[in-house]
């Protein structure tokens, strides 16, 4: 979907030709996406990009410069006229959980149910923290908790005003990796099971995959692709998105034919056919799991970098100035600097770029 398309049909969250900033300058210009009901959207991208300023405007605490914002088909943000925040039915958790430190766990997860009876509320209360694995601490104070278990505490106390939409901004940026990709993907468990669909603002890519349906990659302002992740990784729209997702490098091809180019690696070919002249300089991207050892291969390029990672280790290899590439191998495969390994190429997805410059 390209950033100036309108969308249109039976979404949940409808973000129209969106653009809006601060003091009259617009940060994003012409965003649109769609998401579905249940989904997990994300908005990747490098510091600067927008993110939070789309996540500010999906919230209502910045308006349109230009274009909409649609939830559940009802118009909550135009030039001039924007839904107030707590109109809107949607949740928030923040980096910095944001708890309230003299209110025990349940009465931080309670904030937001003032209509309800005492019973009923604590009712609501402890069947929200039983379902983030929390019931047992419902007495304690968040500074009392570990930061993943404060981070599950902001879920519920989102999750409780019964939202139609929950925004998640770099919500485990504080943890350690480890607590982070478990929280993830306990996250995402618990928004599937509630059905209740969600936008995630990160710079984590791993992040992103493992917890979103639906991803989109940030550039200066605008939306360079929205795609489910393997799309992302296997079909980049542009040579920014080939860069940015995933790790690899471009080296430099001679088109043969729609899906053949040749390199110093060979004839490259796979699933995609473009419509370049034979003869066409392009850069090709090759990423470590394209590259396979080989044995009986002519190629032999030379170690020039190595990172062992314990079950695998990421070789740097250098063809000539021109040429170098990364490849992962199971760790066993050890091979020094300045070897020369017999590997080949093995790339079921064709990505190349025309050269410019």
């Amino acid at each position: 979907m390209t950033p100036s398309t309108t969308v249109t049909g039976d979404w949940l969250l409808e973000v129209n030709n969106l653009s809006c900033g601060y003091g009259g300058d617009s940060v994003i210009r012409d965003i649109s996406f769609a998401l579905s009901h249940g989904d997990i959207g994300c908005l990747l991208g490098p510091s600067g990009c927008g993110k939070s300023t789309i996540l500010r405007a999906l919230a209502g605490f910045l308006s349109p410069n230009t274009g909409e914002i649609r939830l559940q088909s009802q118009a909550i943000s135009l030039p001039g006229r924007t839904l107030p925040p707590e109109k809107r039915k949607i949740g928030m958790v923040f980096q910095d959980y944001a708890l309230f430190p003299h209110l025990t766990i349940a009465d931080n997860v309670g904030f937001g149910l003032k209509d309800l009876a005492k019973s009923e509320k604590r009712q609501k209360v402890m069947e929200l923290l039983k379902l983030v694995h929390l019931q047992d601490l419902a007495d304690n104070y968040p500074h009392e908790l570990s930061g993943g278990q404060q981070q599950r505490v902001a879920l519920a106390r989102a999750l409780a005003p019964e939202p139609t939409l929950i925004l998640l901004d770099e919500p485990f940026s504080n943890l350690d990796a480890d607590l982070r990709r478990r929280l993830s993907l306990d996250v995402r468990e618990i928004l599937k099971t509630l059905g209740i669909s969600a936008i995630l603002v990160t710079h984590d890519q791993q992040e992103a995959f493992a917890m979103c349906d639906q991803v989109a990659v940030l550039r200066d302002g605008q939306i360079q692709q929205w795609d489910v992740p393997y799309n992302l990784y296997h079909e980049p729209s542009n040579r920014f998105v080939a860069s940015f997702v995933g790790q690899g490098g471009f080296i430099p091809g001679r088109t043969l034919g729609p899906d053949a180019i040749d390199s110093e690696l060979g004839v490259i070919h796979g699933n995609r056919a473009y419509k370049w002249e034979p003869g066409t300089l392009v850069d090709v991207l090759i990423r470590p799991d394209d590259i396979v050892y080989d044995p009986d291969s002519d190629l032999r390029p030379k170690v020039i970098e190595k990172t062992f990672a314990g079950t695998s280790t990421l070789y740097r290899f250098r063809c000539s100035e021109e040429t170098e590439f990364e490849a992962l191998f199971r760790s066993h495969l050890d091979f020094h600097l300045g070897e020369s390994v017999p590997v080949r190429v093995e790339a079921d997805h064709l990505i190349a770029f025309e050269r410019t410059g």
